[in-house]
């Protein structure tokens, strides 16, 4: 009985302190922080290290290059690849080697997406050893170019250390369509209801200049098509649904593929029906899976890349878009660790969308997105 008489004093003592330290939040109000805190880890609101708040979708996955395998809901830019090239061409002098090797490092070892593949207004680089005077140099820079701060630079410890070396990366574009689409009713997408969309759906002169914003890749039914819409910059928004790749470069290459053989009507022809999705979506992705690996620079000596960062922000609407990616990456050079009927473009459930400027063979930004609640 003593021992259960000295387990209930216990909890009563427990019981007592919280509800007086309940007492004291609320007097000093340290309740509204505490509720705050919760609420912004629900919608995926974080904090840097500095104290700047970033709202992040967690549940979208980030891949790394064109070639790696997709899960539903991806999103891919090449500010990653663009830090890598400069990584192996500046810093290792020669492909990068984990032991074992991994497939995305093969992947990023190839390098396919360049800069070659931008206009040079489009996107910043700077790398050095990572002391202050580098870490206001990209600040200015990126400020300077496109008007932003960065995201990320709080991330990463600029201290001077000889033995360390830092990438970074930012691109930015925004464009505009010739003409707004038009704004129509809230549907479907898949299961999901409530979901924005924009589109063509009048007919006549309204919407004759909507109309050839609109080119026709290939239509083989509602649920087996791909669009391009054009717009006022350089830069083209693909569309396509139906085609169900294990990576964004297959999916891409059978678009071009099916384009090609396309015999039909390339016009978007007046009896057409457009509807697209809204997309609103930001995301921040460390890829710790390249973290703490021991790899060797062409003079044999140890490296680590000790933290791999990239942020990607897109929104998509009748105006038209914007996107802005980050990518940074710091990197320990002596580090030892251990080892004719109307044709209806309904984009209404899982599609993928890539953007690419068009003089270039290939896209800088892609998505796959199957629920698209995680991008609205």
């Amino acid at each position: 009985m003593k021992k259960i008489a000295n387990v209930l004093k216990v909890i009563i003592l427990i019981l007592l302190s919280i509800f007086i330290l309940i007492a004291i939040m609320y007097a000093l109000g340290i309740n509204d922080d505490i509720v705050n805190f919760f609420s912004k880890e629900e919608t995926g609101v974080v904090q840097n290290e500095t104290g700047k708040e970033i709202a992040i979708q967690k549940d979208i996955n980030v891949a790394l290059t064109m070639d790696d395998k997709i899960e539903e809901n991806t999103a891919w830019c090449g500010t990653f690849q663009l830090i890598w090239n400069d990584l192996k061409s500046e810093v290792v002098k020669k492909d990068i080697e984990f032991t074992p090797q991994l497939e995305v490092v093969e992947n990023l070892n190839r390098g396919k997406f360049t800069t070659s593949q931008l206009s040079e207004s489009s996107y910043y680089k700077k790398h050095g050893i990572p002391t202050q005077e580098l870490k206001k140099e990209i600040e200015k820079g990126i400020q300077d170019k496109f008007g932003e701060e960065s995201d990320i630079l709080d991330n990463f410890v600029f201290d001077g250390d000889p033995y360390k070396y830092f990438l970074y990366t930012m691109l930015k574009k925004e464009f505009e369509f010739n003409k707004e689409f038009e704004e129509l009713p809230s549907g479907r997408f898949g299961e999901y209801n409530d979901i924005k969309y924009f589109g063509i759906q009048s007919k006549g002169e309204k919407s004759a200049e909507l109309r050839r914003q609109v080119e026709v890749l290939y239509y083989n039914s509602k649920d087996d098509f791909a669009i391009k819409l054009l717009t006022k910059q350089n830069d083209e928004v693909i569309i396509s649904k139906g085609i169900n790749g294990d990576t964004f470069a297959n999916i891409y290459e059978e678009i071009n593929k099916r384009n090609e053989n396309y015999q039909g009507d390339a016009t978007f022809g007046e009896s057409d029906i457009l509807k697209i999705p809204n997309i609103d979506f930001e995301l921040q992705k460390e890829f710790k899976e390249l973290e703490n690996k021991e790899f060797k620079d062409i003079y044999e000596n140890n490296m680590v890349i000790e933290k791999a960062m990239q942020t990607i922000e897109f929104e998509l609407d009748k105006k038209g878009g914007k996107i802005k990616s980050e990518a940074g990456m710091m990197v320990n050079k002596a580090a030892i660790i251990e080892p004719t009927e109307p044709r209806e473009f309904l984009v209404d459930n899982t599609f993928n969308i890539f953007l690419k400027e068009n003089d270039k063979n290939m896209p800088y930004f892609a998505a796959n997105i199957q629920d698209i609640t995680k991008f609205q």
